[in-house]
């Protein structure tokens, strides 16, 4: 398989990690669009969100209790940050393996040019 995020958790690709547990791997992203833009991925290959089975669903689970616990390490659980999983091309996915974006740090504008909460 040539997926880099594989390559990444299987250690042949160095990354700057910042959580591993048993089935997530979280790392600092090598081009951030903010302060704060960390990785979160599960360790399984999982192309897209498209392709999450129900069997899935604690690993997926997982990936969002990491992405809290990273957000408090990081000093802006309280302030505030986005979680965004890019889905295929249309919706800006570049690496197929599934992944969420942390991203904060900073006050973040709005996603698609009007404001939604």
């Amino acid at each position: 398989m040539d997926c880099i995020f594989c390559k990444i958790i299987e250690g042949s690709i160095p990354s700057t990690k910042v959580y591993e547990s048993e089935n997530v791997i979280a790392f600092k992203d090598i081009q951030p669009a903010a302060p704060v833009h960390i990785l979160i991925i599960p360790k399984k290959h999982i192309p897209t969100m498209n392709d999450v089975t129900e069997e899935d669903g604690p690993v997926i689970a997982e990936v969002f209790a990491a992405a809290r616990e990273i957000a408090k390490q990081q000093g802006i659980a309280e302030s505030g940050y986005r979680l965004i999983n890019n889905v295929n091309s249309d919706g800006g996915q570049v690496v197929y393996h599934l992944h969420v974006h942390l991203v904060g740090g900073e006050k973040l504008g709005s996603l698609v040019g009007n404001s939604v909460s």
